[in-house]
């Protein structure tokens, strides 16, 4: 079983508090959002110091037959956190290769990847969807065999989080049941990062690398362990919106038929 993947889950689970007088059970107070180190780049030199204070680590990998050699190096020579692989474009022949890659789990785009990937439940497996799937779509996601959901963003250079972002996330973590990841800017503040766990996300991913200060999730480790994460959220069902029938506009109705 995936190790990020049991991490991922004992987050977005919500304990609820117990009814009677047998012994309460509280909720954890150390549950706070993940955080994940990605890497475009496949160097395993200096990685260790960009990769401290990551939850996990995810190693985009445009093409399988040459991106596991990459990760299987990588996940050995830093196998304190679980490491994970980004797939882009695979082809049916390329999942046969993807146990030599001996990843914890996998991140995968939802509009061209084989069903095939079904036959290999040895590791974690997170969807990759656009941020406008229908709502439809997205409540049939809950429904696969599936381990988690990652809304689908780039990170180009400017980018910073706005109300529209908070709202998606919120929509996704209103419809689905399976923990929430997203991709964030490095530069994320402790008030972004608490208001995004409000609204249901678990996770989030941040690129590291060449451009980006060697630091920078080591701070942002620090500033989530201080952080008080409420246990309680605005995650939930979405309920179906019923029509509203005005009450005076009734009682005129039935006068008229009289």
């Amino acid at each position: 079983m995936s190790r990020f993947i049991d991490k991922l889950n004992q987050v977005s689970r919500v304990v609820p508090q117990s009814i009677g007088f047998g012994r309460v059970q509280p909720v954890s107070e150390k549950l706070k959002i993940l955080l994940i180190a990605s890497l475009t780049e496949a160097s395993v030199g200096g990685l260790v110091d960009y990769v401290v204070g990551a939850d996990a680590g995810l190693l985009h990998i445009p093409k399988l037959s040459s991106g596991a050699k990459a990760l299987k190096e990588i996940s050995q020579a830093i196998s304190d956190i679980p490491w994970g692989e980004w797939l882009r474009n695979i082809d049916k022949e390329e999942i046969k290769q993807m146990a030599k890659a001996g990843g914890d789990f996998m991140v995968f785009p939802a509009t061209n990847t084989p069903l095939a990937l079904l036959q290999n439940n040895e590791i974690g497996k997170i969807l990759e969807v656009e941020s406008s799937l229908s709502e439809g779509l997205l409540r049939a996601v809950n429904e696969l065999s599936i381990d988690a959901v990652l809304i689908a963003g780039e990170q180009g250079e400017g980018y910073f989080l706005t109300w529209h972002h908070l709202m998606l996330f919120q929509r996704f973590a209103d419809l689905l049941t399976k923990p929430l990841l997203a991709p964030i800017p490095s530069n994320v503040t402790a008030n972004e990062l608490q208001a995004l766990w409000e609204a249901g996300v678990d996770g989030v991913i941040i690129e590291v690398g060449v451009g980006q200060p060697a630091d920078r999730l080591k701070k942002l480790r620090q500033v989530i362990d201080k952080l008080a994460f409420p246990s309680r959220r605005k995650r939930g069902k979405a309920e179906a919106l019923l029509p509203h029938i005005d009450r005076e506009a009734s009682i005129v109705t039935e006068e008229e038929r009289e």
